[in-house]
Protein backbone atom coordinates (compact mmCIF):
# COMPACT_ATOMS: atom_id res chain seq x y z
CA UNK A 1 0.00 0.00 0.00
CA UNK A 2 1.60 3.68 -1.12
CA UNK A 3 1.45 5.81 1.99
CA UNK A 4 -0.81 8.90 1.52
CA UNK A 5 0.78 12.18 1.95
CA UNK A 6 0.20 13.97 5.51
CA UNK A 7 1.36 16.71 8.02
CA UNK A 8 1.24 17.20 11.79
CA UNK A 9 2.53 20.48 13.63
CA UNK A 10 3.91 20.42 17.10
CA UNK A 11 2.77 24.08 18.73
CA UNK A 12 5.17 25.13 21.22
CA UNK A 13 4.94 27.82 23.99
CA UNK A 14 6.65 29.46 27.10
CA UNK A 15 5.39 27.73 30.44
CA UNK A 16 7.10 28.69 33.66
CA UNK A 17 10.60 27.62 32.78
CA UNK A 18 9.56 24.73 30.54
CA UNK A 19 7.53 23.93 27.27
CA UNK A 20 4.43 23.10 26.74
CA UNK A 21 2.79 21.40 23.48
CA UNK A 22 -0.75 21.02 22.33
CA UNK A 23 -2.17 17.30 22.34
CA UNK A 24 -5.49 16.52 20.78
CA UNK A 25 -7.20 13.08 21.67
CA UNK A 26 -8.78 11.31 18.43
CA UNK A 27 -12.25 9.84 18.44
CA UNK A 28 -11.80 6.08 19.04
CA UNK A 29 -14.18 5.65 16.11
CA UNK A 30 -11.20 6.37 13.98
CA UNK A 31 -9.39 3.78 11.87
CA UNK A 32 -6.18 5.09 12.50
CA UNK A 33 -4.60 5.78 15.76
CA UNK A 34 -8.41 5.76 17.71
CA UNK A 35 -8.48 7.21 21.02
CA UNK A 36 -4.47 8.37 20.75
CA UNK A 37 -3.17 11.46 21.79
CA UNK A 38 -1.95 13.50 18.69
CA UNK A 39 -0.44 16.65 17.26
CA UNK A 40 -2.48 18.70 14.88
CA UNK A 41 -2.87 17.51 11.37
CA UNK A 42 -4.07 15.14 9.02
CA UNK A 43 -3.84 13.99 5.20
CA UNK A 44 -2.63 16.55 2.45
CA UNK A 45 -6.20 16.98 0.39
CA UNK A 46 -5.83 17.90 -3.37
CA UNK A 47 -7.07 21.33 -2.85
CA UNK A 48 -3.82 21.92 -0.75
CA UNK A 49 -1.86 21.58 -3.54
CA UNK A 50 -0.61 25.21 -5.40
CA UNK A 51 -3.18 26.39 -8.01
CA UNK A 52 -0.43 25.74 -10.78
CA UNK A 53 0.51 22.57 -9.37
CA UNK A 54 0.91 19.73 -12.03
CA UNK A 55 -0.06 16.76 -10.15
CA UNK A 56 0.42 14.43 -13.30
CA UNK A 57 4.21 14.76 -13.28
CA UNK A 58 5.37 11.82 -10.67
CA UNK A 59 9.26 12.84 -10.18
CA UNK A 60 11.43 16.09 -10.34
CA UNK A 61 12.01 18.53 -8.17
CA UNK A 62 8.66 20.69 -9.00
CA UNK A 63 6.48 18.06 -7.84
CA UNK A 64 8.96 17.43 -4.82
CA UNK A 65 8.21 21.26 -4.16
CA UNK A 66 4.55 21.11 -4.95
CA UNK A 67 4.44 17.72 -2.36
CA UNK A 68 6.66 20.60 0.22
CA UNK A 69 4.35 23.11 -0.06
CA UNK A 70 1.05 20.90 -0.01
CA UNK A 71 1.72 19.57 3.41
CA UNK A 72 2.39 22.95 4.58
CA UNK A 73 -0.90 24.21 3.12
CA UNK A 74 -2.86 20.94 4.64
CA UNK A 75 -0.94 21.25 8.74
CA UNK A 76 -2.53 25.09 8.56
CA UNK A 77 -6.00 23.76 7.32
CA UNK A 78 -5.84 20.86 9.93
CA UNK A 79 -5.16 22.83 12.59
CA UNK A 80 -7.70 25.29 12.38
CA UNK A 81 -10.07 22.59 11.58
CA UNK A 82 -9.24 20.59 14.57
CA UNK A 83 -7.93 23.51 17.29
CA UNK A 84 -9.57 26.24 15.75
CA UNK A 85 -6.06 27.91 15.39
CA UNK A 86 -4.98 29.89 12.37
CA UNK A 87 -0.59 29.63 11.85
CA UNK A 88 1.30 31.37 9.61
CA UNK A 89 3.83 29.68 7.43
CA UNK A 90 6.40 31.79 8.12
CA UNK A 91 6.72 30.38 11.56
CA UNK A 92 6.86 26.68 10.40
CA UNK A 93 10.22 24.61 10.81
CA UNK A 94 10.41 21.78 9.25
CA UNK A 95 11.82 19.02 11.53
CA UNK A 96 10.93 15.41 10.92
CA UNK A 97 9.22 13.17 7.84
CA UNK A 98 7.82 9.73 9.28
CA UNK A 99 6.32 6.62 6.89
CA UNK A 100 4.28 4.44 8.43
CA UNK A 101 5.12 0.76 8.43
CA UNK A 102 3.74 -2.00 6.35
CA UNK A 103 0.84 -3.85 7.62
CA UNK A 104 -1.03 -1.25 9.69
CA UNK A 105 -4.48 -0.48 8.17
CA UNK A 106 -3.98 3.03 6.96
CA UNK A 107 -0.61 4.56 5.53
CA UNK A 108 0.90 7.62 5.81
CA UNK A 109 3.72 9.48 4.49
CA UNK A 110 3.83 12.60 7.17
CA UNK A 111 5.60 15.71 7.45
CA UNK A 112 6.44 17.52 10.97
CA UNK A 113 6.67 20.85 11.59
CA UNK A 114 7.05 22.81 14.86
CA UNK A 115 5.56 26.31 15.26
CA UNK A 116 5.88 28.81 18.06
CA UNK A 117 3.03 30.37 20.00
CA UNK A 118 4.02 33.64 21.12
CA UNK A 119 0.36 34.81 22.65
CA UNK A 120 -2.56 33.24 24.29
CA UNK A 121 -4.74 31.33 22.21
CA UNK A 122 -8.02 29.78 22.57
CA UNK A 123 -8.44 25.94 21.44
CA UNK A 124 -12.11 24.72 19.85
CA UNK A 125 -12.10 21.27 18.95
CA UNK A 126 -14.33 20.01 16.02
CA UNK A 127 -15.74 17.04 18.26
CA UNK A 128 -15.63 15.20 15.66
CA UNK A 129 -12.91 14.05 14.80
CA UNK A 130 -11.02 15.24 18.14
CA UNK A 131 -12.97 15.54 21.23
CA UNK A 132 -10.08 16.86 23.35
CA UNK A 133 -7.16 18.72 24.28
CA UNK A 134 -4.17 19.14 26.54
CA UNK A 135 -1.39 21.58 26.83
CA UNK A 136 1.77 19.55 28.32
CA UNK A 137 5.29 19.20 28.59
CA UNK A 138 6.76 16.99 26.92
CA UNK A 139 8.22 15.02 30.20
CA UNK A 140 4.97 15.12 31.81
CA UNK A 141 2.81 13.63 28.26
CA UNK A 142 5.73 10.99 28.29
CA UNK A 143 5.49 10.24 31.94
CA UNK A 144 1.13 9.92 31.74
CA UNK A 145 2.01 7.38 28.41
CA UNK A 146 4.33 5.59 30.33
CA UNK A 147 2.18 5.37 33.52
CA UNK A 148 -0.78 4.02 30.38
CA UNK A 149 -2.70 6.95 31.40
CA UNK A 150 -2.64 8.50 27.60
CA UNK A 151 -1.81 6.42 24.28
CA UNK A 152 0.70 8.22 22.15
CA UNK A 153 1.64 6.88 18.81
CA UNK A 154 5.18 6.29 18.01
CA UNK A 155 6.35 9.73 16.17
CA UNK A 156 4.18 11.23 18.62
CA UNK A 157 6.14 10.38 21.28
CA UNK A 158 9.56 10.17 19.97
CA UNK A 159 9.34 13.59 18.90
CA UNK A 160 8.51 14.78 22.30
CA UNK A 161 11.76 12.80 23.86
CA UNK A 162 13.55 14.97 21.37
CA UNK A 163 12.47 18.05 22.93
CA UNK A 164 12.16 17.46 26.03
CA UNK A 165 14.94 18.86 27.54
CA UNK A 166 14.10 22.31 26.45
CA UNK A 167 13.01 24.76 28.51
CA UNK A 168 12.74 27.66 26.15
CA UNK A 169 10.61 27.99 23.13
CA UNK A 170 13.46 30.48 21.69
CA UNK A 171 15.96 28.23 22.02
CA UNK A 172 14.06 24.68 20.84
CA UNK A 173 13.24 26.78 17.49
CA UNK A 174 17.04 28.18 17.41
CA UNK A 175 18.36 25.00 17.51
CA UNK A 176 15.52 23.04 15.21
CA UNK A 177 16.03 25.55 12.30
CA UNK A 178 19.76 23.79 11.94
CA UNK A 179 19.02 20.58 13.10
CA UNK A 180 19.25 17.08 10.59
CA UNK A 181 15.43 16.64 9.40
CA UNK A 182 14.80 13.25 11.32
CA UNK A 183 13.53 10.41 8.92
CA UNK A 184 11.99 7.39 9.20
CA UNK A 185 12.55 4.84 7.55
CA UNK A 186 15.98 6.03 6.92
CA UNK A 187 16.72 6.48 3.26
CA UNK A 188 12.82 6.53 2.87
CA UNK A 189 11.61 6.35 -0.83
CA UNK A 190 8.91 9.07 0.27
CA UNK A 191 10.92 11.52 1.88
CA UNK A 192 13.15 13.65 -0.29
CA UNK A 193 15.82 16.22 0.34
CA UNK A 194 13.64 19.06 -1.08
CA UNK A 195 12.52 20.09 2.38
CA UNK A 196 16.47 20.90 3.81
CA UNK A 197 16.78 23.09 0.68
CA UNK A 198 13.22 24.86 0.97
CA UNK A 199 14.10 25.30 4.72
CA UNK A 200 17.23 27.03 4.03
CA UNK A 201 16.30 28.80 1.45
Amino acid sequence: MIPSPASTVVLVREADNDIETLLLLRNTKLTFEGGAWVFPGGKVDPGDYPPDADRDQPHGPDRLKQDYLAAINAVIRETREEAGLSILSSDLIHIAHWTTPMGLPRRYATWFFLCPLHAPVEIVVDDDEILDYQWLTPRMALALHEAGEIRLPVPTSHTLQSIAHYDSVAKLCEDMRCADIHVFPENSDYYHAIGDQLRSS
